[in-house]
This record gives C-alpha cells, structure tokens and sequence, in this order.
C-alpha cells in the first residue's frame, strides 16, 4: 500500500500571489486538503479535480470541527495512503496549532512537512503601508495572540515587557479584547497617544484600516462596527502609512466584484482585475468530463468553411484530439473564428490566425468547436464538435457560499453571452446569487453580444466594454467607479 504523507501548509494572509511556490505544489499534489476559514478559497482552484475538500475552519465560538477531531482526519487520511494538505492562513507555526498536529502525525509514525506562509501579522500591515520595523521608528517587534484559552478570552501577558520594550506590537484577533489591551498597554507605561491601526482582512481587496490611538481606537472600533479578522498594530511606526500607503490606493480598491465563470480554470481576467486591487469571486467552479470522439466530423475537417472556437480551453482540447489521433493540423483549411480575445491568443499558440466571431454566414459548412453547452439553441443548424462536458463542481459550493458571506459584491461581470445563459439558468447559481441581488450591483458586460444575452434575461447592463477584450472592460469598470 501506498505510504501516506501530511503537508502543514501555510496559506499566506489573504491575496493567493502570498503563497509559496512549495506551497502550492503541495496544494496540486492533493488526495485530501483540510484548510481552515483564514486561509482563501481560491487557493482550492488549483487542487487536483479528484482532491477531497475539508472545511474545519473556526469562528469565534463556533468550531466547524475540534482541534481533537482535525489531528484525527490528517492522521486517518495519511494512513489510507493518500497525501493530505492541511492548509491554514498566515504561517501555520504562528498561532496556528501546527505543534500540536505534528505531534500527533509523529506519535502516529507518519510522514509529515512543515511549509511556512508569510504570517499576517507583517503583510497586513505592509499592505496597509506600515512596515513593522524602520530604522527611525522601531528596531523590535513581537507578535502576540489577543486571546487565550481561558474562561474569559484575556490573555496572560508580561504587559510591562510588551509596553516598555517592545517598539512594534502586533496583536493576532484582537478586536473583542482591544478595550483590555489598551488599559493594561497604558497602566504598564505605554503612551495613550501611541498610534493604533486595525487592519480588516488583510491583502484582500476588501481591506479596510482604521487607524487611532491606545486611548480612543476602542471607541472608534464600536463606531465603525469594525470586527475580526483584524490585525491590531500598535507603535509609532503606524505614522509612516500617511506617506507610504500603497495598497489602498489602486485603482479597483475596494470594489467586490462577482465574475460570472464558464472555465475550469482561473481566468486571466480575475488576475488582471486583483491585480488592480479589487475583490474577485470566481463562480461557479466547472469539472470536466470526457465525451466520446466524433469521427463523422473529425473525418471532414477539410470541407468546413468557417470553424468558430467558443473558449481557450476548446483550443486545447480540440488540438491535443488532432494529436491523440494522429490528424494534420492543416487539415482545417476554412476561416478561423473566436469568440473571445483570450481564444484568438491560445489559437495563435498553436499557429492559427483567427478573428473575433462577428455574423458568419455559411452555417451548414460552419464547425463550431466546444463544450457541451454549444449543442444548443444558438448552433442547432450547424455542425458541432464536443471537446468535453462542463459541469459544476458541487463540492466546491460551500466554499464560494463562505466566501459570498465574507464578501459583499457590489459589480457583476459577464466575460461573454455564455456567460449569461449559465449565470440565470443553472440551479445551483441562483441558490447562491438570487435574483434579487442584481437591484444591488452593477452588471458589467464584454461587449454588445454579451449585453444583448443579458437583455434577454431582463437585465439592463450598467456598462458595456467598447471591445470583447480584457483591457476594454477593466477599462469600463474603472470608468462605473469614476
């Protein structure tokens, strides 16, 4: 029997860029990944499509799984034979439990790695524009746990150490205790006067600062309704954000936007709007399946006039097919069509020019490539080539449904028309996205087609990218925030 083995992997604090290159090795390598709350979903994009997915996150006072049963999971899952991830945000060694599930896969004799992540209690304030040390402001810094395991919650500290010899403090969850914080910082020497900045879900692009004093950042908490998760940052170096704040001021800060998908994998668009500061939720997550090969098509490539591609992953298949049966490639002698950008550049990756799809004329010599969603009303008088069967990962559900509640998007994007038609007709889509949601976001839409898909479901567009591609629409975004 195989010989299982447990990763102990950290995720990073929020923004998935933050993980380390062995870290998601880890992640793509998966049988089983048990991740908790703190650490971004997204990441499970990358997991194998057979991997099996284990929410034991934590909420205050509320334990999805206990600790006792967590160590318990890793150790059976290792002992099937499989490789587990235990994915955990920040760095797991930091206020992460890792000693104690370690402990427990070593007394159980199984193989097991620690993989550090980049621990909140830095990149949170870096990405709000503090660093935690600086020659002029403070040369130590500590990281402390706001809370304990005792009746109260309060934790036992060495106040006097923490406010006399500490320049940078960084507090780990600790928006419930801040009043306690601040008293005994002060009581023990600490100026009431020391700046304090709480930073909201750090890296993320929902990231929200709040920044005050020991003596009146308690008070400005309860005003703001501000709560976990938060890093609470305490020192002078906080005075530095006003000049080096950098994070924040992108162009998309701020902005949640729910991206309507119609992929198995990740798209560029997502990346390219993250990397503009927004908050980006990918749904729903597609799994593929294989469909039998249709030879009756495949045997008269050469007669076809016009050949229309419906995505970047049809390009890939379809000629990974032409090599699987041994098929020369310049067989397709008809015009070549996308519907999108991102499919006119995967063909261009295999040596094709094609054209973005306007009105094509020939329908009974047109070949339209796809998944299964182009048997369909739109391609019935033409002929169609199946490269897979798209369906919706159900087990990643619960994951987007956590990630809807964390969030609250404010900007619906359509990618493409196909788009649209999954978006208002597949069940599990309007159970996580009802109806009634639209009247509170704006829908963005690539283009006049896609817009015209959406009229067709009754939903008049907020914008219109000039273009179907990635830059006209980032282009329109950023125009609805102006």
């Amino acid at each position: 029997m195989r010989k299982g083995k447990v990763y102990l992997v950290g995720a990073g604090p929020g923004d998935i860029g933050l993980i380390t290159v062995k870290g998601l090795e880890a992640i793509k390598e998966a049988d089983v990944i048990l991740y908790d709350r703190l650490a971004n979903p997204k990441l499970l994009d990358y997991a194998p499509a057979h991997c099996e997915l284990i929410y034991g996150g934590k909420l205050p006072d509320k334990h999805t799984l206990r600790q006792e049963r967590i160590n318990a999971i890793l150790v059976e899952k290792a002992q099937e034979g499989k490789t587990v991830v235990r994915l955990k945000g920040g760095d797991p060694g930091v206020f992460g439990r890792v000693g104690e599930e370690a402990e427990e896969l070593a007394q159980a004799e199984v193989e097991f790695e620690m993989i550090p992540g980049i621990t909140s209690g830095i990149a949170a304030p870096l990405y709000a524009g503090i660093p935690v040390t600086h020659r002029e402001f403070g040369e130590t810094f500590a990281v402390v746990t706001a809370h304990n395991k005792s009746k109260d919650g309060k934790p036992v500290l060495d106040w006097k150490s923490l406010a006399n010899g500490i320049d940078t403090i960084a507090f780990y969850m600790g928006v419930g205790n801040l009043p306690y914080i601040c008293e005994n910082l002060i009581a023990n020497g600490k100026s009431p006067d020391t700046p304090v900045a709480l930073i909201h879900w750090g890296t993320f692009g929902r990231q929200k600062t709040l920044e005050g004093t020991l003596a009146t950042i308690a008070d400005l908490v309860v005003a703001n309704g501000f709560s976990n998760p938060a890093i609470t940052l305490v020192g002078d170096i906080v005075a530095l954000r006003k000049r080096i704040n950098w994070f924040e001021k992108k162009p998309l800060y701020g902005k949640q936007i729910l991206l309507a998908r119609t992929g198995i994998y990740p798209s560029s668009l997502a990346k390219a709007l993250i990397g503009q500061g927004a908050d980006v939720i990918e749904f729903p997550k597609w799994k593929s399946e294989e469909v039998p090969i249709d030879y009756a098509v495949l045997n008269q490539l050469s007669t076809y006039e016009e050949i229309l591609f419906t995505s970047a992953e049809s390009v890939e298949d379809f000629f990974q097919i032409l090599i699987n049966e041994e098929i020369d490639f310049r067989s397709l002698t008809g015009d070549i069509y996308g519907l999108s950008s991102k499919t006119i550049a995967a063909l261009r990756q295999k040596g094709m020019i094609g054209e973005i799809a306007g009105h094509l004329q020939h329908r009974d010599k047109l070949l339209v490539i796809g998944d299964s969603r182009i048997g369909e009303q739109q391609y019935e008088f033409c002929h169609t080539f199946i490269t897979r069967k798209n369906i919706i990962d159900t087990a990643l559900l619960p994951m987007i449904k956590r990630m809807m509640d964390d969030a609250t998007p404010d900007t619906l994007v359509f990618p493409s028309s196909q788009s649209v038609k999954m978006f208002f007709e597949e069940d599990d889509v309007a159970e996580l996205f009802p109806a009634q949601n639209l009247q509170q976001v704006n829908v963005i839409c690539m283009g006049e087609q896609t817009a015209r898909a959406a009229e067709f479901y009754g939903v008049k567009p907020d914008g219109i990218a000039k273009a179907p591609t990635k830059d006209a629409l980032i282009e329109t975004i950023l125009e609805k925030v102006k």
